[in-house]
């Protein structure tokens, strides 16, 4: 099977790196046609200014005639591979595709509208941004042959919002890639009465991950004897700031940023490690890279319980705690349940979790969506 993958993908997200490589571990040809445009935007709802957004634009729209003349003179291929971000790439690929007679499969991953209006609120509902995002992706979604999503919540949700038959969505797990995740060998115990255990955090400030949530757990325990330890930043950054500035929490560290090669020794180090707490509908419907890669390193987890989630886990799992969102009690409850236990099973968890979402299972599942959209019965 041969495969491209064309246009300006983001091969800083994990989930682009794991769908080219699990491809190929699976023995598809795969021929990348891209042009790099974000390697320098880690969060691209917060592209701020007027100059910088048309200057942007500009950059991008530039990449796509030769992207097209490339893909032109391209050999024959089964299908067409849209990474994401792809919502500007399949429209722009549609009509040379077309002539080709080759499908074009989009991996939408998160849909704009969700994440721009009903997760972030950047806009409101109804606006007139609002309602031309929803039909740019309602364009997008009907110019490929298949969309794929993350999960079958997520993908019920964007068939249900772009009016497509459910059997045009396809779901791949946004898995892990294992070698930069590996299990630790041994869980950390406490040797001694002054080691604090640490709870880690890392992630986006954004409302999906309810930073808020998890300030409220470590102020109800202002006087335990645990280091919360949260890296990251983003949109909430400044109100997340207020709070602590308003009630500082002295066992409380915040870290902007660690190099993603020193993240997993962070993971490795810590206790417990959190996932997402939002009490939004994208919160339920997605489960975010650092879940798949807190499950690869084997270290105890709590995150949101979700139908998402639970298409990945089942609430009983050793070393994994499903707690309802936007709750710092429950929260904390299922900390001090982690931290109890810790020292009770020292084998790396998640074993068996970790081996179904390495990037050849993956990989697998990515080959089955492209040979279902390029087969001829389709």
């Amino acid at each position: 099977m041969r495969v491209v993958m064309w246009g300006t993908y983001d091969l800083g997200k994990p989930r682009n790196r794991i769908a080219l490589r699990g491809l190929r571990e699976n023995g598809v040809e795969v021929i990348e046609c891209h042009r790099e445009i974000w390697s320098e935007v880690e969060d691209k709802s917060q592209i701020s200014g007027a100059m910088k957004r048309a200057k942007f634009l500009l950059r991008w729209l530039a990449a796509y005639p030769g992207l097209l003349v490339r893909y032109w003179r391209l050999p024959p291929h089964d299908v067409v591979l849209i990474g994401y971000l792809g919502q500007l790439d399949v429209l722009i690929l549609w009509p040379l595709a077309k002539l080709r007679g080759v499908p074009i499969v989009w991996d939408v991953f998160l849909s704009l509208y969700d994440t721009i209006v009903e997760d972030r609120h950047l806009t409101r509902r109804g606006s007139l941004l609002a309602r031309a995002i929803h039909a740019w992706e309602w364009l997008a979604a009907r110019a490929a042959d298949r969309v794929i999503l993350d999960t079958r919540a997520h993908a019920d949700y964007f068939a249900a919002l772009c009016s497509l038959p459910r059997e045009r969505t396809e779901v791949v797990f946004v898995g892990v890639e294992e070698d930069e995740f590996p299990a630790r060998e041994e869980t950390p115990t406490i040797d001694s009465a002054t080691a604090i255990p640490t709870v880690l955090f890392f992630g986006q400030f954004t409302p999906l991950h309810g930073i808020e949530t998890i300030i409220e757990a470590a102020r109800r325990a202002r006087g335990e004897e645990i280091h919360w330890l949260i890296v990251g930043v983003g949109q909430e950054e400044q109100r997340i700031r207020q709070m602590l500035d308003v009630d500082p929490l002295e066992k409380v560290e915040w870290r902007p940023w660690i190099p993603y090669p020193e993240l997993v020794e962070a993971i490795h180090a810590s206790d417990v490690c959190l996932g997402i707490f939002g009490d939004s509908d994208k919160a339920g419907r997605v489960i975010p890279n650092k879940v798949f890669q807190i499950l690869s390193a084997g270290v105890p987890l709590v995150t949101r319980d979700s139908p998402a989630i639970r298409e990945l886990l089942d609430p009983e799992t050793p070393g994994v705690a499903l707690v309802p969102a936007n709750e710092g009690e429950a929260l904390l409850g299922a900390v001090r349940e982690m931290l109890r236990s810790r020292s009770a099973n020292t084998a790396p968890l998640h074993r068996e979790i970790a081996q179904r979402i390495v990037t050849r299972r993956i990989g697998a599942d990515w080959r089955r969506a492209l040979e279902l959209a390029g087969s001829p019965e389709e």
